[in-house]
């Protein structure tokens, strides 16, 4: 379990996260939702430590993250997907996931052949350049590599970003098949929140910094005022 405690973050007179308190379940999938700028990139950039908080505490199962160096926390065993499709364009999908293992226990060879097995299309193009690579495949070779570690918590940021809706569709699916088969803690922030709703277990609706609503996703759903003023949805 991921258990967020009365965490904020400043940027200078600029306050991105206010008190924000939630969990995250161990073995389910919670969807972070709200519009630009609510401050859902910063959550998960301090959870991972590329952000120090100014107050509040992030534990890990029993352990405190706050403080501890951000390749420390990956030792540890938590997965970060960052927007954008973080990937080395001039490295081959092996090179790319190569990286993936470098703080963690796991082998290369056992590394590899797991994320092959699990996407496919990355093992047919292991000696592909990443420049060549589709927006989705691109988005399965940053995930392969945050998962190669054999992480139990994972932060995906933005996983359907640029992608058209049947990848999206795809990408959402292979989400929670991995939360499933790997007993994943999955933190899901998306602005695609009818997709993420859709497999995610509980959410945490943010609004300029502060969480304005939490429970099970199915809850949230079906909040009219949420879907409507804070969400993007419509009936």
């Amino acid at each position: 379990m991921i258990h967020v405690e009365e965490l904020s973050v400043s940027y200078g007179a600029v306050k991105a996260l206010r008190n924000v308190t939630f969990s995250a379940p161990t073995g389910r999938i919670t969807a972070v939702l709200g519009s630009n700028g609510a401050g859902k990139t910063t959550l998960l950039r301090t959870i991972s430590g590329l952000v120090k908080p100014s107050s509040g505490t992030i534990h890990c199962d029993k352990t405190a993250l706050v403080g501890m160096a951000t390749e420390d926390i990956a030792r540890f065993g938590l997965g970060h997907v960052p927007e954008g499709r973080g990937v080395i364009a001039e490295f081959t999908i092996e090179e790319n996931l190569r990286l993936g293992v470098l703080a963690s226990q796991v082998s290369a060879a056992e590394g590899l052949e797991r994320q092959f097995e699990l996407f496919p299309v990355l093992g047919e193009r292991r000696k592909q350049y990443a420049s060549t690579l589709s927006g989705g495949e691109r988005q399965m070779l940053a995930m392969a590599r945050a998962l190669i570690g054999r992480p139990s918590f994972l932060l995906l940021d933005e996983p359907s970003l640029g992608l058209a809706p049947l990848v999206t569709a795809e990408m959402m699916r292979t989400i929670s098949s991995l939360c499933l088969s790997e007993n994943l803690t999955v933190i899901l922030v998306e602005q695609n929140a009818k997709s993420a709703l859709r497999i995610a277990h509980d959410a945490v609706v943010l609004h300029l910094g502060s969480v304005i609503a939490s429970g099970t996703a199915e809850s949230v759903a079906s909040d009219s005022d949420l879907r409507r003023y804070y969400l993007g949805l419509v009936q």
